[in-house]
């Protein structure tokens, strides 16, 4: 990429983020400029909404729990990592989740 007249020319990326701490899901867009420095060297720089932001896939941070054990994924994949969490039963009849719970369906029926 090259700069024309003044203009920078920007490449747009999404990406999708996925916090293996919390399970919270979201994604992305960045305007990727490339730039050259005053000594010649090419850098470049994410822009997220007019803003200079640090780089998504150098240590993401989950925007929910502040986590830094993310998964980056291409954008549109945020539903295919999300697991829904089994909501507790209201009352006394709440139930407990146990490692046999989620075998069951795995485990064969006696005959």
């Amino acid at each position: 990429m090259s700069e024309v007249a003044g203009q920078i020319a920007a490449v747009h990326e999404s990406y999708a983020f996925a916090c293996m701490r919390c399970g919270h899901g979201w994604e992305q867009s960045y305007a990727i400029e490339h730039h050259t420095d005053t000594e010649g060297h090419e850098c470049v720089r994410y822009v997220v909404g007019g803003a200079v932001v640090p780089s998504p896939l150098s240590r993401p941070v989950c925007e929910n729990c502040d986590g830094h054990v993310v998964r980056i994924m291409r954008a549109g994949q945020v539903s295919s990592v999300r697991r829904p969490v089994p909501e507790p039963v209201p009352g006394p009849e709440a139930h407990h989740w146990h490692l046999s719970d989620l075998l069951h369906p795995f485990q064969r029926r006696a005959s």
